[in-house]
């Protein structure tokens, strides 16, 4: 009978292990967080399993430890306090460190005669420790104590290991479900930034009026970083006045515009960032610091943190951006710095913009700093001027008188642009005032300017003029407290038939300018025939160009382009160099912008392209392995769909494998031409020539329409990667993950040093290129490259 009895006790104990084992499974299904697991186990699974005593502990692979994470126990006091002294054991420390660096379970009937026990605050005589493992992996250790010598049996042990296994399966489980959430978190934040900073290029672009485009951008912005304090402030460095644009007060927009006098300006921390032209982002204390070190005062009530970015909008005006935060709870990050920067550029360029419409008219006629007509309006009265002559008497000309300051380049340096400004502005006063009413003065640019004077009847009134300028100009002037003597050196061209060309006069008075220049200060030379011949010795460029194209005179360096991490070339730029038989090495800065100007450009970027394509097929059908060619080409090609016939016939012609010459274009290239690019480029599509925008972000920051192009490559300036130095430069950051979405590789150039190639290192960035790994070489050596490596 007793028998009977216990076998029926054993039963009823194991049937309620298994209700309890089935109910912790069905269980595990309703919980969602490691917490809730956790407490279910030492509440609702040890607790009922009769044991009086439980731990649980949870592993931290780095620091090889375990930390209690939760806990069980019944306690004499009757106040369900319970506590462990020891809430962290490193893996190598105790019964439940042993567990957890071994992977097995422990069970001990007498932990007197256990060296490994480690005592709590309430010792114990028996201890079952299980781990959490799963695919061989220690999550922790869950570690049950008794008061009584040998309580745990094997019924224990099996069951423990039970609730452990369904645990661990579990608590992976939901960190991988965390994980990914995380990720997919991430991953949204990425693409709403991403979304929000081609919203903000395109609104930038598309944008008509600027009071629109900011309330656009803030509504943006708010999406991305809190705004509810927010002001755009544009500064007239001639006026000395910031003028606050627009403002968001607590969430709440202010319609008036606010102008901080220079009295007050001097105090504020945007006159400090504007002054410093660094971005500042500040807490509470490092604010006060900055009040204690006399940077600035306090105006207003102090914000919990503050970010301010400026921007350069032209010559004269400049601005700032800056949002703050009220909030002890809030504070801007770095992240948000980056980002503000970015959107500095872009209020920038729409700014620009916009006074650029508003004072269209205006600056397309006169020089801004001193109200005189500039070239085009000379050039349009000198053109009106040529064509009365042939209404006029035989007897009248004009006269084109071409001024060049003295020493004003040294006055700029030494006193300040500003100092050199009143300098000019005064002289242009005292010039206006010796001549004729109905002579045209204009600024050229920089120090030029130049007098068109009509209907001279008589070679003396232009010496009567030039004496007058120059008795103008006899007397030291006080500018800004500086006593500075003004001169002017003169060249003077006439035109006397209504054949003459206004280019021409401009040329030859100009050339007359560089005689009188070189005899010395304040120096008048008439335009000879001497410096005719000169002109025709400096045109003769033109011919000479053309006679190098057609003699071979040119020759392609190759510059390899490699991968980041291991330094393998996959390809190389073109670099022309021009052996001239009279002149030596002419250097491309010499006669590229001749080309431009001349239109020669066309024929030879054609040219060039054909070298290179010869090139390419002398290397394939030597069994050279490698895999393009890029050549610089003029944007005038993309003018003309005429230029993807003449890529097809050069790919035929020369049987180049597909993708082997490649093109590179400035980014300002394709400004103007965008519709008749994009058909170019798709033109150029079946022959897979891809296409590299070089010195991007250096140009017109072509963001809110770069996603519309078939563009392949971008290169970054060689100006960011001279000043990289750290591993995470916002705008190069910017620039890999935009072209990161928009699925373009990307090319690093001017790499010339170990740091710059190691910080490359961190970031996406493929491909390089700069004088580290190799200059430009000719065909020969580029040669030995492809068979040898860098």
């Amino acid at each position: 009978m007793p028998k009977h009895l216990d076998t029926a006790s054993a039963l009823e104990v194991k049937t309620d292990q298994l209700h309890i084992i089935n109910q912790f499974s069905s269980s595990l299904m309703q919980l969602d967080t490691i917490e809730e697991l956790l407490e279910y186990v030492t509440s609702h699974v040890v607790n009922r399993l009769g044991f009086i005593e439980c731990v649980i502990y949870l592993a931290d692979d780095e620091a090889r430890t375990l930390k209690e994470v939760a806990s069980m126990g019944k306690t004499n006091s009757g106040d369900n306090s319970y506590y462990i002294d020891r809430t962290e054991i490193s893996f190598d420390q105790g019964i439940t460190g042993y567990v957890a660096s071994t992977g097995k379970p422990l069970m001990i009937g007498d932990v007197r005669h256990e060296k490994r026990y480690i005592a709590d605050a309430r010792p114990a005589l028996s201890e079952l420790c299980v781990p959490l493992v799963y695919k061989e992996k220690i999550l922790g250790v869950i570690d049950c104590e008794h008061p009584q010598k040998h309580y745990y049996n094997d019924a224990h042990l099996e069951i423990l290991s039970t609730v452990a296994h369904l645990l661990s399966a579990k608590i992976d489980q939901v960190r991988t479900v965390k994980n990914l959430k995380q990720t997919v978190n991430q991953l949204n934040d990425a693409q709403k930034l991403e979304n929000c900073m081609l919203q903000i290029a395109n609104l930038t672009y598309q944008s008509s009026e600027l009071d629109s485009f900011f309330e656009s951008l803030h509504a943006i912005i708010t999406t991305l970083l809190r705004a509810d304090n927010f002001f755009i402030g544009l500064y007239d460095k001639k006026c000395d006045v910031l003028d606050i644009v627009y403002i968001i007060e607590e969430g709440v927009r202010s319609n008036a515009h606010k102008k901080i006098s220079k009295d007050l300006l001097k105090d504020t921390a945007s006159y400090y960032l504007l002054t410093t032209e660094q971005s500042l982002l500040f807490n509470k204390e490092e604010f006060q610091q900055h009040i204690d070190a006399g940077h600035f005062k306090m105006v207003g009530r102090q914000a919990e943190s503050w970010l301010g970015v400026p921007f350069k909008v032209n010559d004269r005006i400049s601005g700032v951006i800056a949002v703050q935060s009220y909030s002890d709870r809030y504070h801007y990050s770095e992240h948000d710095r980056a980002l503000l920067t970015y959107v500095s550029r872009q209020i920038s360029m729409a700014i620009d913009r916009q006074l650029s419409r508003q004072e269209l008219e205006h600056r397309a006629l006169h020089d801004e700093l001193t109200g005189l007509a500039n070239r085009s309006l000379l050039i349009e009265r000198i053109k009106h001027g040529i064509l009365r002559l042939a209404r006029a008497n035989k007897e009248t000309q004009h006269a084109l008188l071409y001024l060049d300051f003295d020493r004003f380049k040294s006055i700029n340096d030494s006193l300040g642009h500003e100092v050199g400004d009143h300098f000019l502005v005064r002289i242009c006063e005292l010039i206006q005032g010796a001549i004729r009413n109905t002579d045209t003065f204009a600024r050229l640019g920089g120090d030029e300017f130049a007098i068109f004077m009509e209907n001279i009847t008589d070679k003396q009134q232009i010496n009567d003029a030039l004496e007058r300028i120059q008795t103008a100009l006899a007397d030291p002037l006080n500018i800004d407290g500086h006593l500075l003597q003004a001169s002017t050196s003169i060249g003077v061209a006439f035109c006397e038939s209504e054949n003459d060309k206004a280019y021409k006069l401009l040329q030859h008075a100009d050339a007359a300018m560089y005689e009188a220049k070189s005899s010395g200060r304040g120096h008048v030379k008439f335009f000879n025939n001497t410096m005719r011949k000169k002109l025709k010795t400096h045109a003769d460029i033109e011919n000479d160009l053309q006679h190098g194209i057609e003699h071979n005179e040119f020759e392609l360096y190759y510059q390899p382009i490699f991968t980041i991490q291991e330094a393998q070339v996959i390809g190389f730029e073109a670099l022309v160099r021009w052996h001239h038989p009279t002149k030596g090495f002419v250097a491309p800065n010499d006669f590229i912008p001749v080309a431009e100007d001349t239109g020669q450009i066309i024929n030879l970027d054609l040219h060039l392209l054909d070298l290179a394509a010869q090139q390419i097929s002398h290397w394939y059908q030597h069994g050279l392995p490698f895999t393009r060619v890029t050549v610089n080409v003029s944007s005038r090609h993309f003018a003309s769909l005429d230029f993807v016939a003449q890529m097809h016939a050069l790919y035929k012609k020369y049987q180049l494998p597909l993708g082997s010459l490649c093109l590179e274009i400035t980014e300002s290239g394709l400004i103007g031409n965008l519709e008749l690019a994009t058909k170019i480029i798709k033109g150029l599509a079946p022959l897979e020539v891809k296409l590299c925008l070089d010195d991007f972000g250096t140009g017109y920051s072509a963001l809110g329409y770069l996603h519309q192009l078939p563009i392949h490559i971008l290169k970054i300036d060689k100006s960011f990667i001279d000043h990289i130095t750290k591993s995470h430069n916002p705008l190069i950051d910017a620039i890999l993950s935009l072209a990161q979405s928009l699925q373009l590789d990307v090319v690093a150039e001017g790499i010339e040093t170990e740091q710059q190639l190691a910080i490359l290192k961190q970031t996406p960035c493929k491909f390089g290129q700069g004088f580290l790994k190799a200059r430009p070489m000719p065909a020969k050596d580029a040669k030995n490259v492809i068979l040898h490596g860098l």
